[in-house]
């Protein structure tokens, strides 16, 4: 009789970095996507407001607010059984007290994630997070919502900036989280923070020390248009799709469909 895959949870991805286990995030940002998600292994599943640029169409992620991801959180939720289905919190949605951050990560709760994700050292935030029940991953290196501090997408942790990182990754782990991203930093500095942590740590152009990796559902399948040093192509789906949909314009045009088969 076969059993159905065990279930993750945030204390279930904690563990696999202590038995050696590489931890596999891929966004998803509605049913569809999720699904396919779900039914590839994925151990994380993440609604990142990374929606902002590959669903809005915006040049960053800076324009994603808690309606937008209480959307794509409810319609991810329905594709996602085993997987751990983690939101991020968006730009505005904490910073500005602990309370505000609490009150925005339960209701993303509710709206069907099982952890929330903040970017840099909110630490009093996570802490209280945490203590009400929600697990928290973390997010230090660039950190996209502060795109415009860092005057682009830059790489983080060159040189001496990797203690800072390396302590960074501490205070969060001090904090709570039960695991972080690590985005565009250096492999040098990456492997650093993972050796001085006990959390996983899950990259994104961060190397292959990282306890995991994590990548953007549209890279990996080839919707988005741009390639990207940190990502890498495992299908087609833009020029498959659109070689479908020529097909099916055709036979449009010609009254090839619908056919018989097609009718009722």
């Amino acid at each position: 009789m076969r059993t159905s895959p065990k279930k993750m949870t945030a204390p279930g991805i904690r563990a696999m970095k202590a038995r050696g286990e590489k931890v596999v995030c891929l966004t998803a940002y509605d049913y569809t996507s999720a699904l396919i998600v779900e039914e590839a292994g994925a151990d994380l599943v993440l609604v990142g407001d990374s929606l902002g640029t590959v669903i809005m169409g915006e040049p960053t992620t800076t324009k994603v607010d808690m309606e937008a991801m209480l959307h794509h959180v409810r319609a991810a939720r329905k594709g996602v059984q085993r997987a751990l289905l983690v939101a991020d919190l968006p730009l505005g949605s904490y910073g500005g007290s602990v309370e505000q951050a609490l009150e925005n990560s339960v209701q993303l709760v509710r709206a069907g994630s099982e952890a929330v994700k903040l970017e840099g050292l909110y630490l009093d935030e996570i802490r209280a997070i945490t203590m009400a029940g929600i697990p928290v991953m973390g997010h230090i290196g660039m950190t996209p919502q502060s795109v415009n501090v860092f005057g682009g997408h830059k790489v983080q942790g060159k040189k001496d900036a990797a203690r800072a990182l390396v302590a960074a990754g501490k205070a969060l782990e001090e904090a709570g989280v039960f695991s972080m991203v690590l985005e565009l930093v250096t492999a040098e500095a990456a492997a650093l923070v993972t050796e001085g942590v006990g959390v996983p740590t899950i990259g994104i152009g961060a190397g292959a020390h990282c306890d995991g990796q994590v990548q953007v559902f549209h890279d990996v399948v080839g919707l988005w248009p741009a390639e990207f040093k940190h990502a890498k192509r495992y299908a087609q789906g833009k020029a498959s799709f659109i070689r479908g949909l020529k097909r099916y314009v055709s036979e449009v045009r010609t009254g090839q469909f619908p056919g018989p088969e097609n009718s009722f």
